[in-house]
């Protein structure tokens, strides 16, 4: 299964949206395809076996559409400034339009002044309301600024569809040609008792203001795309390239693997890598959301787009392309833009069937009041006023739109999301789970304690720690590594080892400087019939405190004891309150034994903790936790996790964690800080109020706005809708919901005293 996100072209309101995913599920081979009509995308997924992308594109061509893929990395820039030229032209022509459109209509207008008041006005000339006059300044609006309505109202109709601009052609061209009949026979009116009266102002008006409100949207829809641009500005276009001793700048698309690259302060990184001279502090809230800079040295990571702040270094490239960080984001970003939230589909059921829904309420509206009343311009008015009002593209954009400027505020605080769905279920989240080890603590065990049986006298200490630390370097394990980074950082100098082994479970042992050295734990140093009682008070303390703590042996004699700990993220307490705050349940997953996990439970402010879960058991544990009937979310790093983490309604990964668990997540925090849990959460909480507050506005609009435009209210008070009120209603209903959807710009993530 391949897939696949397209850039369609073409569409004008959400019923278009709706013919192009019908086409492209009609394609043998096609999986699924949504069709995000505020991004303007489709994402596909396909049997490339079965079908290929060409074949996806004639299909949108057949129903008269375009679409072509979006490149798999940044795009060039060539196709950068070609796709903003395309985009300038369109909204450039649709300004003439909306220019011309508003200035012929509003003379019309006036000119119509005294057939709509009957009164003669002195200050207007008798002969701009001339039917033959107004004709004239109809068509120019009619034909030329209302073309497009006619041309998609055209290829809906040759698939068998129907779309707003179906209303909009249907509704105009009703009023116009009406106006037709008085203007060409007007005896045949006078002749019948009846007003020769033309309704050019209703049609010419209309389509400016559509055309107003679509200029309006296209802006509107340029802002919730904003999150994308910005991203893909961040990469620089160049990069200092070191080859032979000599600096040369380069396009950035040159750049090879394994490069060394120069970064001056002040410049952007130009792709990942890692650091191999100089130190520097880099900018990477652009990337992680972290304000502060992170300072930089030799065997550190940098990501591309960053900002180097202070000194001039250098780095070997790691990643380039779609590979690097930042290409990924803005993948991920598209990916979860071009997605649909559950909430839309009943949106979705209503828009398929709306358009031909309102011709027929139209028709019908028409046929009631000409039978009734026997009044044709007031029949003619009300079918005009149910064709013009009706908009399904207030419901199309009201959740695109809103996830759109969601999932890219997101990006901008260091959150991924993959999908509408996962930003949706996250506020529904009742449970969370956390997973100690690289989630609460920093992952990265520390030596706390250090002590001797025979304290520094002669250089004991150190003498000690060398050996220790010599015998360690030969293990894998974690709290091996600590010791031996413990021991460089007081500038020890290590030895070699011989004879090494490592008992599993319970500690190492060897001859390092013809001293037998064995290092572990409290059981196998009593299996090796050596005394520990010198320091199992010690011992005991540490352990209390939730550090581990293991003996160190010399010649078969009890010399030392070594504490260790993964020290809990300076943060971690107070996000984990704020957590709580939000009225969730918290719960502390380990493999640790129960005292140690209670004791940094304790610490953090978890009450409910799951403790010795080896990882295997991890996903059955979350799966027990849902069979309680709770929305469960779990947040953890390792490849341990990633079973747990699918098995989550929501699975939250830590972004410094390893590339398995973040692909199995749903939301990914590139700073690995735990305060971005609550940031997600309150971003789902805002964006789903703000979906919903769309969803109402655009219901409420078409149920209150056809039954006025059909005259429901005429009967009572003898009032009717005007076309023209009608058709600025529904022009900028869908500027309304999209400036509602853009207030998500200015979310901040509220701190939780």
């Amino acid at each position: 299964m391949e897939n696949v996100t397209l850039k369609l072209r073409g569409m004008s309101c959400a019923s278009c949206a709706r013919s192009i995913e019908d086409a492209i599920n009609s394609v043998q081979g096609v999986n699924e395809c949504i069709v995000n009509f505020g991004a303007e995308l489709a994402t596909v997924a396909y049997d490339a076996q079965k079908t290929d992308i060409a074949t996806i594109q004639n299909a949108v061509d057949e129903a008269g559409y375009s679409a072509f893929p979006l490149s798999e990395q940044n795009p060039t820039i060539e196709e950068d400034a070609a796709e903003k030229r395309r985009e300038s032209r369109a909204v450039n022509q649709l300004t003439r339009k909306v220019v011309v459109s508003c200035t012929l209509s509003a003379i019309i207008v006036i000119g119509s002044i005294p057939m709509m008041t009957g009164l003669d006005v002195p200050f207007i000339p008798m002969w701009l309301h001339h039917p033959w006059v107004q004709l004239g300044l109809t068509i120019p609006i009619q034909f030329w600024c209302g073309f497009s309505f006619y041309t998609n109202a055209w290829k809906a109709w040759k698939h068998h569809a129907a779309t707003m601009d179906t209303l909009v052609v249907l509704g105009t061209s009703a009023a116009f040609i009406y106006s037709l009949f008085p203007t060409f026979f007007p005896n045949l009116f006078i002749s019948q008792g009846l007003r020769a009266d033309v309704y050019y102002e209703a049609s010419a008006v209309i389509i400016a203001l559509i055309l107003l409100g679509r200029l309006l949207e296209s802006r509107a829809k340029k802002q919730t795309g904003e999150a994308i641009r910005k991203l893909m500005g961040l990469q620089p276009k160049t990069a200092r390239l070191i080859r032979n001793g000599e600096e040369i700048d380069i396009p950035i698309a040159e750049v090879q693997i394994g490069d060394v690259i120069l970064v001056r302060p002040g410049e952007k990184i130009p792709v990942d890598g890692e650091v191999i001279s100089g130190t520097s502090t880099i900018d990477e809230s652009m990337v992680t959301g972290e304000s502060l800079a992170v300072k930089k040295q030799p065997g550190d990571e940098v990501i591309g787009a960053t900002i180097n702040k202070t000194g001039s270094f250098q780095f070997q490239t790691t990643r380039i392309g779609k590979d690097t960080v930042l290409a990924q984001i803005v993948q991920l970003v598209q990916q979860a833009q071009g997605s649909k939230a559950p909430i839309q589909r009943l949106a979705d059921r209503v828009t398929g069937f709306f358009v031909p829904a309102v011709i027929a309420i139209a028709l019908l509206t028409f046929i009631i009041w000409f039978n009734v009343m026997g009044n044709l311009t007031l029949a003619l008015m009300t079918m005009v006023g149910v064709l013009i009002i009706a908009c399904p593209c207030a419901l199309g954009l009201a959740t695109p739109t809103s996830v759109m400027v969601g999932t890219g505020k997101g990006a901008e605080n260091g959150i991924l999301i993959k999908g509408a769905d996962s930003l949706e279920l996250a506020h529904k989240i009742q449970t969370i789970v956390l997973d100690k080890t690289g989630t609460i603590t920093a992952g990265k065990p520390t030596v706390t304690d250090f002590m001797t049986v025979n304290g520094t006298a002669n250089g004991n200490e150190i003498k000690l720690l060398q050996l220790a630390a010599s015998l360690e370097r030969n293990s894998e394990h974690p709290l091996a590594e600590a010791i031996v980074r413990y021991a460089q950082a007081q500038e020890i100098e290590l030895v070699d080892a011989k004879q090494f082994a490592a008992v599993t479970g319970s500690g190492v042992q060897g001859i390092v400087d013809v001293y037998l050295v064995q290092i572990g734990t409290e059981q196998w140093m009593s299996e090796l019939g050596i005394n520990t009682q010198a320091l199992a008070a010690a011992k005991e303390h540490l352990e209390s405190l939730g550090r581990t703590a293991v003996y160190i042996a010399v010649e078969s004699k009890i010399e030392g004891l070594i504490a260790i700990a993964d020290a809990v993220k300076p943060t971690s307490t107070q996000a984990i309150k704020a957590l709580q705050k939000l009225g969730l349940e918290v719960v502390m997953l380990t493999g640790d034994n129960q005292r140690t996990a209670q004791i940094i439970a304790a610490e953090v402010g978890i009450k409910r903790v799951l403790a010795e879960i080896r990882p295997e058991q991890k996903a059955s544990t979350i799966s027990k936790l849902q069979s309680e009937g709770k929305i469960v979310a779990m947040v953890g790093d390792g490849i341990n996790d990633a079973p747990a983490l699918a098995q989550a309604d929501v699975g939250i990964a830590i972004g410094t964690g390893t590339d398995v668990a973040i692909a199995a997540s749903d939301i990914t925090l590139i700073s690995g800080d735990l305060q971005g849990v609550v940031t997600a959460i309150q971003l789902s909480h805002a964006t789903i109020r703000n979906i919903r507050q769309n969803l109402f506005f655009a219901f409420i609009y078409n149920v209150a706005g056809i039954p006025l435009a059909a005259g429901i209210l005429f009967p009572i008070f003898g009032w009717l809708l005007n076309p023209i009120i009608a058709g600025a209603a529904m022009a900028f209903s869908s500027v309304s919901v999209l400036t509602n959807a853009l207030r998500l710009r200015n979310f901040k993530p509220k701190a939780i005293a």
